[in-house]
């Protein structure tokens, strides 16, 4: 088995992209049990089109249990959130940041409350919201090839296929006769949790056939309240090891199989479990006692669920609230820009005076 110090070498080079690509994992996620998905990484434009993301923007939780280690950036900065970039210009993203403040601070007071930084994340996560309804649009089309529609398992199944190398006419002729696919284990694995989820994304009464709010919920399952119930059962079934489909938390916070080999390591290990346990008892588990139930992780697991967003946004303002009063000023998010944007802002506080 690769050590932890070898699997993480191997994966810092890898730029981790936001749509339609799935994610490899970070120095500091838990290697998941359903890794297949996500460890097939999409390599062409049809592929991309089709396959679910692993990775669902603006919210807190992946569908394997992974925390989302850029959420933050994603409800702060939304669409803009691309334009933050390492090598860009800190200039620039001074103004930008500038200018997104004064968006938050819808009452004009130059400094930004709880209450505001609940409505912007609420509007980031719609955001986040449309772009995937118009994403998806354009895929169901890519699958739809005689435009009825709708979208059978085959004929999403031929596609995938053929994005996969096989040959779509050969593929699509021996489904018609019910003819035995030679398949290599790896990619029927991912075929069959894509059926499964191609299950649970057809509505009432089931036909096995996707319309295109169907297939939604089939790419992003954070649009369906359905879905979510369904998230919720895979990412229980993968941390619950007693089975009893709730967690505790030696179960959210164990630690991946592996071996650490220097101080290196540990620390990463540390900060992952602090993480961890910090989100497990401060937020998920709701009436903190000790047991993250189906339902509690659901409601956690819900992007537009106003009382998290409410949460979410104390926490930001905590981490950068230096005079502790309870706001955000501009000067304190400049100087924790690289918590909001990934972006670290040099000599923010002999700038910001000029840029007013």
């Amino acid at each position: 088995m690769m050590s932890r110090q070898a699997f993480l070498c191997s994966l810092g080079s890898l730029y981790l992209s936001l749509l339609f690509i799935f994610l490899l994992m970070d120095v500091y996620a838990r290697p998941a049990n359903n890794s297949v998905l996500k460890e097939k990484a999409a390599d062409s434009k049809d592929e991309n089109e089709i396959l679910p993301p692993d990775h669902l923007n603006g919210v807190k939780m992946e569908m394997d249990g992974h925390l989302n280690k850029e959420f933050h950036q994603e409800v702060f900065l939304g669409k803009e959130m691309e334009e933050f970039e390492e090598d860009s210009e800190p200039r620039k993203n001074r103004k930008k940041l500038m200018v997104i403040f004064s968006k938050v601070d819808i009452n004009n007071d130059k400094k930004i409350g709880a209450k505001e930084m609940q409505r912007w994340i609420m509007e980031k996560t719609d955001e986040h919201f449309q772009e995937a309804v118009e994403e998806n649009k354009m895929h169901f089309r890519a699958v739809d090839p005689d435009g009825d529609g709708h979208v059978s398992w085959d004929e999403y199944k031929i596609k995938f296929l053929a994005s996969k190398g096989f040959n779509e006419k050969e593929i699509a002729e021996k489904i018609k006769n019910n003819e035995e696919l030679k398949i290599d284990e790896e990619t029927q694995e991912v075929l069959d949790n894509l059926k499964d989820r191609w299950y649970q994304a057809d509505n009432p009464p089931p036909d096995l056939l996707l319309n295109e709010e169907e297939f939604l919920s089939f790419l992003h399952p954070e649009h369906s309240r359905g879905m979510l119930k369904f998230m919720v059962k895979e990412i229980i079934r993968d941390l619950d090891q007693d089975g009893d489909k709730k967690l505790t938390l030696s179960e959210f916070i164990s630690l991946p199989v592996g071996t650490v080999e220097n101080q290196q390591a540990q620390d990463i290990d540390d900060d992952w479990v602090k993480d961890r346990r910090k989100e497990f008892e401060e937020v998920i588990d709701a009436n903190h006692d000790g047991i993250v139930t189906m339902d509690e992780l659901e409601e956690y697991m819900d992007p537009m669920n106003e009382y998290n967003a409410l949460n979410e946004a104390k926490q930001m303002i905590a981490v950068a609230d230096e005079n502790q009063n309870h706001h955000l000023e501009l000067e304190e998010i400049l100087k924790y820009s690289e918590y909001f944007t990934g972006s670290k802002l040099m000599d923010y506080a002999r700038n910001v005076h000029e840029e007013f």
